[in-house]
């Protein structure tokens, strides 16, 4: 058993995976869940339970202080799609601030995104000073800022989250038109992200914002075509139409920093990796 306690706040489609592979790895783990549904979920896997809520105005928990007895909190839920979400996310971000303030944790590992960038038509580190026009990357910025000046937080800035369910063979038989199809895209499979935060525990690194993606950035179109060739499947509409603006993310930083290969480098093999792998 290790004698780290993590609590994960936000057991969703990456928060539940991590705590289970935290779990078999040694460590404790304390999860929240907004939904009483998931409760026994999280008891299911021996995760020990807490029912939280976060809006701009409170927060809601069964037990908030036990779930802030931790020595390291996982912030892992994204900004919701609101109109408002530029003001509401870092406001719930500072209602979680104000109470953490009397806990005794020692250090928070922030789920970020790449959004946090600008569009800005070439590749860009951590180092990148034109940051995000739209809503939720201001939000997420913000956020990142409020909890870096009061705690040792790493913010860890993920591409889109791919894997499993989350690939296009899953939704392509419904998807009749896609735009933007020469864009280059930012990709980060599961399976790599949950490795990545196992290693910032394990090496201690705090402090730190970090980009991670896959290393490869095929267009919308290449990653689709991939996908309907492997699982057979109809090709969509591709629209001409193009996006404006781009942005190709570079991971160097936290592959030199943890000593970290990517356990998917190349998003376009992803697809036969996984099928052959299910097959099994």
């Amino acid at each position: 058993m290790n004698s780290l306690t993590i609590s994960i706040l936000g057991c969703g489609w990456l928060g539940l995976p991590l705590a289970e592979h935290l779990l078999q790895k040694g460590y404790p783990i304390k999860g929240s869940t907004a939904s009483t549904t998931d409760i026994e979920k999280l008891k299911d896997r021996n995760i020990i339970p807490y029912h939280l809520e976060i809006t701009d105005q409170s927060i809601f928990c069964d037990d908030l202080a036990g779930f802030l007895s931790c020595d390291i909190l996982i912030v892992c839920f994204p900004p919701s799609r609101r109109e408002d979400i530029e003001h509401y996310y870092p406001a719930q971000i500072q209602q979680l601030v104000s109470v953490m303030k009397t806990s005794s944790l020692q250090h928070i590992l922030f789920i970020s995104s790449t959004s946090v960038y600008r569009d800005v038509n070439r590749e860009v580190t951590e180092a990148e000073t034109q940051l995000a026009e739209k809503g939720s990357g201001k939000a997420l910025h913000l956020s990142e800022y409020l909890l870096q000046k009061q705690f040792s937080t790493t913010c860890l800035r993920f591409g889109g989250l791919i894997g499993y369910d989350r690939m296009p063979h899953h939704y392509l038989h419904n998807k009749k038109r896609v735009t933007d199809v020469h864009t280059p895209l930012n990709l980060i499979h599961r399976d790599d992200c949950i490795q990545l935060i196992e290693k910032i525990i394990d090496q201690n690194v705090w402090g730190e914002v970090f980009n991670a993606c896959a290393d490869t950035h095929p267009t919308r179109k290449e990653f689709y075509m991939t996908e309907a060739t492997v699982y057979r499947l109809s090709l969509p509409e591709f629209s001409d139409k193009s996006a404006t603006g781009y942005k190709i993310v570079r991971s160097d930083k936290i592959k030199q920093r943890l000593d970290y290969t990517f356990i998917y480098p190349d998003i376009l093999a992803i697809s036969a990796i996984e099928k052959s792998i299910n097959k099994h």
